[in-house]
């Protein structure tokens, strides 16, 4: 049985950087699980496993694009310091929630505070990188 749109998937993988580093993996948990096509993984990830069949194993190499996208400059911003509640300023690299217009909210990490403002990156951590991925189809479901 090979896996198509709308067919919810389960995967074990193993995710690294082009320098070999690793960024994620299923290994010692359970396989990811996701509907093939509902844009619930990253559209690189989805396009690989599409065709696979149950036990199959493929690496896959996806550009920035077909990944977490290019680094953005606009998702890089100065926020006031005193927008900041409290009167401990934040620390390089704590994560913060910012509200968007209109409702909802982006995640964003400090990467520099200053005596007046703080430098927010609401860039994903892996974009603009290339992703590899060690894939192995374990179950197909209609």
């Amino acid at each position: 049985m090979t896996a198509k749109p709308g067919d919810v998937v389960s995967v074990h993988y193993a995710g690294r950087l082009d320098d070999g580093t690793p960024f994620d993996s299923s290994e010692g948990r359970d396989p990811l699980s996701f509907r093939l096509g509902a844009g619930e993984v990253v559209a690189g990830f989805d396009d690989a496993v599409t065709g696979m069949a149950v036990g199959q194993e493929k690496t896959v190499r996806l550009d920035a694009q077909a990944a977490y996208g290019e680094r953005r400059d606009d998702l890089v911003l100065s926020v006031p310091l005193d927008a900041f509640p409290g009167d401990t300023a934040p620390d390089v690299g704590q994560g913060v929630r910012l509200g968007l217009d209109g409702g909802g909210s982006a995640e964003a990490v400090v990467v520099d505070v200053s005596d007046d403002a703080v430098t927010l990156d609401a860039n994903h951590p892996l974009a603009g990188q290339a992703l590899t991925f060690d894939l192995r189809l374990v179950d197909v479901a209609r």
